[in-house]
């Protein structure tokens, strides 16, 4: 065989095994692409970030990886994480989700009372169409003497916010003349929730009379009947 012969036979060679090693190659790469799945975008540190500071654009980066290895819970777009505190630092690098933001403390949900006030509860007498959350109403109590009689009907407090309002349940239905009773929660002071309690206990009758929209003014204390101070 001649050497040129020899040497063309071995370049046909090399072409040959370099073809199947190459196809082998690709087929070993289909095989870990289908294995490790399409690549997807995941928010990523760009720097060591510490805990607390609201993130930052510039403190977050992109990277593409493999779906089999993608973290459960990472972002996929910085948008979703800038503004939002971390609960823990985070290195250079580590993945970002909803997993590492700071879950924020919404409080505990109270009354909208001011300082100095109070929500109190009351039951009395007044149309529930009327007596609603927004309203102002004045409270009259009357007392109720030895032997079951009516002592006297007292102002007790005027131009009073109601917070909440709805009809209240009654055996009876409705009182003798006819009036609905009304479950109410009233902005008030620490002094007239304590009145407002023990009138509850000692009142023959409470009725909540609801007041014209803008009317600010007030009577004073007004006492009919005898007994009352």
């Amino acid at each position: 065989m001649s050497r040129r012969r020899r040497a063309a036979l071995l370049l046909g060679l090399a072409v040959l095994l370099g073809g199947l090693a190459a196809s082998d190659v690709a087929r070993r790469e289909a095989a870990l692409r289908d294995q490790l799945g399409p690549l997807v975008d995941v928010v990523v540190a760009g720097s060591d970030l510490a805990a607390g500071r609201p993130l930052r654009a510039e403190d977050l980066a992109v990277r593409a990886v493999p779906g089999r290895y993608a973290p459960v819970g990472a972002a996929a777009v910085p948008e979703a994480l800038i503004g939002r505190p971390l609960a823990a630092p985070v290195p250079r690098g580590g993945y970002l989700g909803e997993a590492q933001i700071a879950v924020e403390d919404p409080g505990v949900a109270g009354p909208p009372v001011r300082p100095g006030e109070r929500a109190a509860d009351v039951v009395g007498l007044g149309p529930p169409s009327l007596v609603v959350a927004g309203a102002r109403v004045d409270v009259l109590v009357t007392r109720e003497a030895d032997g079951g009689s009516t002592a006297g009907t007292e102002l007790a407090l005027e131009d009073v916010e109601v917070l909440a309002a709805r009809r209240a349940p009654d055996a009876g239905g409705t009182t003798g003349d006819g009036a609905p009773r009304v479950a109410a929660t009233l902005r008030v002071s620490v002094r007239q929730a304590v009145y407002l309690a023990a009138a509850q206990a000692f009142a023959r009758e409470i009725r909540l009379l609801p007041r014209a929209a803008g009317d600010r003014r007030r009577t004073g204390g007004l006492i009919v009947g005898e007994g009352l101070r």
